[in-house]
């Protein structure tokens, strides 16, 4: 870009007005800061000489020096959002603010000492009127240069009066680019000091990511319970029905053929066969029991299912959240299959007990052992992975030989 388009280029007027308004906003800031420290370390110094004058103005001591540093870093975080607002408004640049822990009152105001964003955020502030202050008046005296040199000019005359005019056309011409500079400078400044530092940073990206995580197990959940809604009241009904006629046309086949018997016979035992998978079907995307009767009433329905005996001890009081509940269901469904399928067990116990806000799940069986979260073929590793999207974990405890145990511990929330 030639140095004339630059004159006349919005991003030179835009960090022009930036640095102007930067400039006047920081020497405020700088200012009022530097004030309220002045008269906090002169009250200080008046009550550490011991008592002098009336007793109001020591009170008025006592009152400036408790006073100030509670007030300083309310101060701080108005000055600082006005700054931010700055950045965003004039350069579209957005600074995050840094995050306080909570409290209210003296009790916030003390707890944010101890905060290094608050440090931070003063420091720039303390700096701010060098910077901006110093880089907004050599902005404006840029621009300014031909008119003070014309201004100049009546008391200079000849080789002065051209290397004057000269001067002063070589500083309107770098205007631009100091203006950009002294804007880029206090952008990095500010996102250093007056933003989130990397931890902050770090912080908000897990609690993000734990959210959407959160959402997509809730969304999961939310989506099984639809599919399992439109299979219930819709495919199952219409099998349910197609099998109570298929049975009744069984029933009244006996003056047909026997082939024609044989054929309905075979339809009505395919329906129902076909009813009875997708009843199975869709317990496993969501039980209906889990919704109307809670986690107590769903795990002893996987026990009365089982292919072994199982025994039940459920102490949970207080229900836990659909999606919770799901994975425990789940877990515990799971943990049974694979009693059946490889444990060579005799017998199984579920106990699932809330305590404070955790859901432990304890699944044990007398099997042979050796079972792993590693193992393939076993779905322990899927349900360890279900477990730790919503902060839970899955342990198992299966030496050689026996027992195993499957302990699923859950938040609540």
């Amino acid at each position: 870009m030639t140095p004339v388009r630059a004159l006349a280029s919005p991003w030179a007027w835009q960090a022009t007005f930036h640095v102007v308004a930067g400039m006047f906003l920081s020497v405020t800031t700088g200012a009022v800061i530097c004030s309220a420290a002045v008269l906090w370390w002169a009250a200080v110094l008046s009550l550490a000489e011991g008592p002098t004058g009336s007793w109001m103005l020591r009170v008025l001591y006592v009152v400036v020096a408790v006073v100030v540093p509670l007030a300083v870093p309310s101060c701080v975080r108005f000055f600082s959002a006005l700054q931010r607002e700055r950045f965003r408004a004039l350069l579209g640049v957005d600074i995050a603010a840094p995050k306080y822990g909570p409290g209210t009152g003296w009790r916030r105001s003390v707890r944010l000492w101890t905060a290094s964003g608050m440090w931070r955020q003063l420091v720039y502030h303390l700096l701010a009127p060098l910077l901006g202050g110093l880089g907004g008046v050599a902005v404006v005296l840029c621009w300014a240069a031909p008119l003070l040199a014309a201004l100049w000019s009546e008391s200079m005359s000849g080789p002065r009066g051209l290397l004057a005019f000269g001067g002063a056309t070589v500083l309107l011409f770098a205007a631009p680019w100091l203006a950009r500079g002294v804007a880029a400078a206090d952008t990095a400044a500010a996102r250093r000091l007056l933003g989130r530092d990397h931890a902050e940073e770090l912080a908000e990206r897990v609690e993000s990511l734990a959210r959407s995580r959160a959402d997509l197990v809730a969304a999961e959940d939310t989506q099984r319970r639809r599919i399992e809604r439109d299979l219930h009241d819709g495919v199952q009904q219409r099998l349910v029905s197609l099998a109570l006629n298929l049975g009744m046309a069984r029933a009244a086949s006996t003056d047909r053929s026997p082939q024609d018997a044989a054929v309905i016979a075979a339809a009505h035992e395919d329906a129902t066969a076909a009813l009875a998978e997708l009843r199975d079907f869709v317990r496993g995307l969501h039980p209906a029991v889990l919704n109307d009767r809670g986690l107590d009433a769903a795990l002893s329905g996987v026990a009365a299912r089982a292919s072994l005996p199982v025994q039940l001890n459920v102490h949970i009081g207080q229900r836990c959240s659909p999606s919770i509940e799901a994975i425990a269901y789940f877990a515990v469904s799971e943990a049974l299959t694979n009693i059946a399928k490889h444990a060579e067990a005799s017998r199984a116990e579920i106990a699932a007990q809330r305590v404070g806000d955790r859901l432990i799940i304890a699944v044990t069986d007398d099997g042979r052992g050796g079972a792993s979260v590693d193992s393939t073929g076993t779905g322990l590793q899927g349900l360890a992975q279900r477990a730790a999207a919503v902060d839970g974990r899955l342990t198992v405890v299966s030496p050689p030989g026996g027992p195993t145990t499957i302990t699923v511990d859950l938040p609540c929330e």
